[in-house]
């Protein structure tokens, strides 16, 4: 599995002129989901997700986990692109994500566990939909991170 993490101070997804989700100061996380992913992959980053401290404490340094900040949300949108190989040509094969049959359970699976380690709903984009993301990137602060790489994070 692969995510991009963006700390955000506002998120939304629209799809067909219809908001379907939106967020205040939290994060927005992009899910990229491959055949070999598993549950210990979602286990993984889900624990990481909330731990990481990217949030800013008094002093403004990066000190404080999603689970520490008030009125904060976490938007999760799936996105198979984030699975592109760009090694061969100009266009991007995306022979490496998951067909829907196998990345529709593995969502949902991460929308649950993800929601029960943040203590919260989150919000999400819908599978397969043509969606507008919107977000306001705070800092701005990116992460990416790779569950089949994790000794080198």
């Amino acid at each position: 599995m692969r995510i991009v993490i963006q700390r955000c101070t506002r998120a939304s997804v629209t799809i067909d002129g219809r908001l379907k989700s939106q967020i205040g100061p939290g994060m927005m996380i992009l899910l990229g989901i491959e055949d070999a992913d598993g549950e210990e992959d979602i286990d993984w980053l889900c624990r990481k997700i909330v731990s990481l401290r990217i949030f800013d404490d008094a002093d403004g340094v990066m000190n404080i986990p999603i689970t520490e900040v008030s009125d904060s949300g976490i938007l999760l949108v799936s996105q198979f692109t984030l699975m592109a190989s760009t090694k061969k040509g100009n266009r991007p094969s995306y022979i490496k994500a998951s067909r829907p049959e196998v990345a529709i359970p593995m969502y949902e699976k991460f929308i649950e566990r993800l929601g029960k380690e943040f203590g919260k709903e989150v919000q999400t984009g819908e599978f397969g939909a043509n969606m507008q993301v919107e977000l306001v990137n705070d800092g701005p602060v990116t992460i990416v991170m790779d569950s089949h790489m994790r000794e080198k994070f």
